[in-house]
């Protein structure tokens, strides 16, 4: 609470200078201005998209720093003792000591400040990958913007952790504000951040943050926007496009914790929703009740392998709001989704390249793109997100159903919410005809 004030006193100046911005390579805009940024990524959604559909205006953050909401640390035991922490550098394992960051939390880079100085004194060793010994992994700080709760996960290679109640008492004492601390298990020899169990230290093992005017639990593993400020430009945009009356009936795919689906209950008659992981259906199922959305219901599944099982029920959606990750949908997924002869596709993409790919494919099979709405959801990052509005054809020239039409890709697997490597499904000419390489500008 009050952190936005905070943050607006805080004495930016363009351009930032980072210490470490060579070896992060996360922030690849930082020699430029904050509009220089916006004209860069709105011309490359422009361009990527040229020819197949309108672009509109981007919107950008008034306040574009220290947006983050989740923020994570690794460490490391330097050869004379001393332990620091911050970002692995690009492409590697190397952590490099980052103690303040232009786009993360401050107070959450202040706690991870204090946790690194309690190591010593609690006899706490750091997880050497290399050998496999060591206890402490990672800190991964989520704050809820709205509620200015905090959540803290340690994960540790073991869950004995020790003196863990001094500890948790001497972190509370430096940092009242902290909600929940999670002692998170990852005993594997792996690059993943976190493992599968989570003991609760202090707390109800959550926070909660309000969005859109909802309330969502946030776990340790729970998928949610980074951005809540932009996220709410984005989420209310989609709304718009979906043009919703309260008749509707919504499938939202790759739905996470449910954030889209509750926002659009109240709009609409009814709400399915599938996600594939299986912890986030549980937050999106506590979510709906929190928020006494009696009209939505949750599928854990494959989304395409979902919607295939629906079509063949001969079930159809008046709205399908899809947000798939960075390798974007698949053929498998976008045939079964017209099959369902759905009146607007609201497709959230963050990554123009696949969604271009897509449309040129969702083109084929009788759906135009009607307009794009870029939003700066990663401000000095090469990031982009954008909002896209698709409405069948109404000329009837397509068959959903024909079989000469079907997936020329049947492997769903890349479409899971853990990948998010575009490389392994770049843009491909899906014979997109030369009359489909002109957008209709006439819903938006």
């Amino acid at each position: 609470m009050g952190s936005e004030t905070e943050e607006r006193q805080s004495g930016i100046a363009e351009p930032w200078h980072c210490p470490v911005s060579r070896k992060c390579g996360g922030c690849q805009y930082l020699g430029l201005s904050y509009s220089e940024q916006l004209e860069k990524k709105e011309r490359q959604v422009r361009e990527t998209l040229s020819g197949i559909v309108r672009t509109e205006k981007i919107t950008g953050m008034s306040f574009p720093y220290f947006y983050r909401n989740k923020v994570h640390a690794a460490f490391r035991r330097k050869k004379n003792g001393d332990i620091i922490s911050g970002i692995y550098a690009e492409g590697t394992h190397k952590v490099v000591q980052a103690d303040r960051c232009l786009i993360e939390n401050q107070n959450a880079d202040r706690i991870i400040q204090t946790i690194r100085s309690l190591l010593p004194s609690f006899r706490i060793t750091i997880y050497n990958e290399d050998s496999g010994y060591g206890l402490l992994r990672h800190i991964l700080i989520r704050t809820g913007r709205r509620t200015g709760q905090v959540l803290v996960v340690l994960v540790a290679s073991s869950p004995v952790f020790p003196s863990k109640k001094n500890f948790i008492g001497a972190l509370l004492k430096k940092h009242p504000e902290i909600t929940c601390v999670v002692l998170n298990v990852n005993d594997r020899k792996t690059s993943m951040v976190l493992g599968d169990r989570n003991i609760v230290l202090f707390g109800k093992g959550y926070i909660e943050d309000i969005l859109c005017g909802k309330i969502f639990r946030i776990s340790p593993s729970s998928f949610y926007q980074v951005n809540p400020v932009q996220t709410e430009v984005l989420y209310r945009k989609a709304m718009q496009l979906a043009g919703l009356t309260g008749n509707e009936t919504v499938f939202d795919a790759y739905s996470g914790i449910g954030t889209i689906g509750i926002i659009a209950a109240d709009q609409a008659r009814e709400v399915t929703c599938v996600e594939l992981n299986d912890h986030a259906v549980r937050d999106a199922e506590w979510n709906a009740r929190k928020n006494k959305a009696s009209n939505i219901r949750f599928y854990q599944d494959d989304a395409g392998r979902f919607l295939e099982k629906m079509a063949e029920q001969g079930k159809r959606t008046d709205v399908l709001f899809m947000d798939p990750p960075r390798s974007g949908s698949t053929e498998t997924f976008m045939h079964a989704a017209v099959r369902m002869h759905p009146d607007r596709i609201v497709y959230i993409s963050c990554n123009p390249e696949t969604l271009a790919r897509d449309i040129r494919y969702f083109h084929r099979l009788g759906y135009i793109a009607e307009c794009v709405y870029p939003v700066d959801m990663f401000p000095w990052t090469g990031s982009i997100e954008s909002v896209c509005l698709l409405t069948e054809h109404n000329q009837g020239t397509q068959n959903h159903n024909s079989q000469n039409q079907g997936p020329q890709n049947n492997n769903s697997q890349n479409q899971g919410p853990q990948n998010n490597n575009s490389q392994n499904q770049g843009p491909q000419n899906h014979g997109t005809q030369n009359r489909d390489n002109q957008y209709h500008g006439t819903k938006c």
